[in-house]
């Protein structure tokens, strides 16, 4: 059996992986020079089943009205976005109700819970190298209605595995003394003690070079452009490219899925979410942060990796406008001196890399994995904000489908079937 997988983000290198543990035959076409340079290159770094819940949570069309034109929203709706949002937009709005946001985030804690114990079994077994750590994660808040809010979020999820603890001002300072400086702006948080965190880039690189070794074909600066079916095979083209026959295809190419879907007359109802990082060199901050550190209020995080500080955060409805806005960065540089100001003072701008991507992001906040009404071609995206916690789970469901394996999650919950 010969699999094609398009894309070499964390999502379509976990499937590439596992399909190979299958003993599969498998080729990667990725249009850039190497696994990981895309949307898995730059995000926040951390894997979180404690932020399983979808973005469309109950008042977010009110929000997204009242964020318009605001260059330092947490999520910007951009006017020119709008007419291609509209089908879109209604159903993510209709999943806002409660009784939706409730099952979805059920459906993503059950898929990144399981897919972070699979994360952990792939760093032992091959001996995975990417800044990881496993301190969890620190969710501070500044009011104590986010605390409460938080903390009744974390009650919800905490029968389905998701580990926390209630803290006040002293506690967060305890888990994390690099807060110390703006203890007295904060009320209290949550230490998310299962969660992790890592560089994705750096573990797409290293599973991929595990993929390669182990069989794994890798065709990269190739751009798909027609898929085909030609008797019972898939036939998957590019114009630099002779095509290349498959038994099946999966579809991993993140917010460009659905124009590749398209191709064949499928509809993947996944948008792109732009968001905007900033990595800087700790340099001598030595007694700088040692967990990631999402603030509430400004929604942004601040993660550690090794000998650098990634600095992440907001949303942004633009389609797929790569174009690195000043604004936002210039937010992101704001929001990192509220939370450690110390240390922003002394950043030297020149130093940091600031970077932008593209979150897949469905209609319903909940990934779309497996079969479509094509034979034989599969999807695996829509994650939005949890790619990274999602990718090793998302990878293995769709490859034990393609193979037959009987599925260790309720994967008709992330059927493309739903919508």
């Amino acid at each position: 059996m010969h699999v094609v997988v398009v894309g070499a983000g964390l999502v379509g290198t976990c499937t590439a992986w596992y399909l190979r543990q299958h003993g599969v035959d498998v080729t990667v076409i990725e249009r850039a020079d190497a696994p990981g340079m895309e949307t898995s290159f730059a995000n926040a770094g951390m894997l979180t089943p404690s932020m399983a819940d979808p973005w469309n949570a109950p008042g977010i069309s009110r929000k997204l009205v009242k964020w318009l034109g605001r260059e330092d929203a947490p999520m910007l709706l951009r006017p020119r976005a709008i007419p291609s949002l509209a089908r879109w937009g209604m159903m993510f709005v209709r999943n806002s109700r409660a009784k939706a946001f409730k099952s979805n985030t059920l459906k993503n804690v059950a898929l990144a819970n399981y897919s972070l114990d699979l994360l952990r079994s792939l760093r032992s077994d091959l001996g995975l190298e990417y800044d990881q750590m496993s301190a969890g994660t620190l969710r501070a808040c500044r009011d104590q209605v986010s605390l409460d809010h938080a903390a009744g979020l974390a009650e919800f999820l905490k029968p389905h595995g998701v580990e926390y603890t209630v803290l006040d001002r002293e506690g967060v300072t305890r888990v994390e003394p690099a807060l110390a400086p703006v203890a007295y702006r904060l009320v209290g948080g949550i230490h998310y003690t299962g969660d992790e965190s890592g560089d994705a880039h750096l573990f797409c690189q290293a599973l991929g070079r595990a993929c390669s070794a182990a069989g794994v074909q890798f065709l990269f600066g190739l751009e798909v452009n027609e898929i085909m079916r030609a008797d019972d095979k898939l036939i998957v083209a590019s114009d630099s490219s002779e095509g290349i026959d498959a038994d099946a295809v999966v579809l991993a190419s993140g917010s460009y899925t659905p124009s590749l879907a398209a191709l064949v007359g499928l509809r993947v109802p996944v948008t792109p979410v732009k968001g905007y990082s900033i990595t800087v060199p700790r340099g001598d901050w030595h007694d700088g942060p040692r967990i990631p550190v999402a603030d509430d209020h400004l929604h942004t995080a601040v993660t550690p990796l090794g000998d650098r500080i990634r600095v992440a955060g907001t949303a942004e409805f633009t389609g797929h406008d790569t174009t690195l806005t000043a604004a936002r960065i210039d937010n992101l540089y704001l929001l990192l001196e509220a939370i450690y100001p110390e240390f922003a003072r002394r950043l030297d701008r020149r130093s940091a890399k600031p970077w932008c991507g593209f979150r897949p992001m469905s209609a319903d906040g909940v990934p779309i994995l497996g079969p479509t009404r094509i034979p034989e071609l599969y999807v695996n995206t829509g994650q939005g904000h949890l790619g990274w916690t999602m990718a090793a789970g998302s990878g293995k469901a769709v490859a034990d489908s393609i193979v037959g394996v009987p599925a260790e999650i309720k994967v008709d919950d992330y059927s493309l079937a739903r919508f």
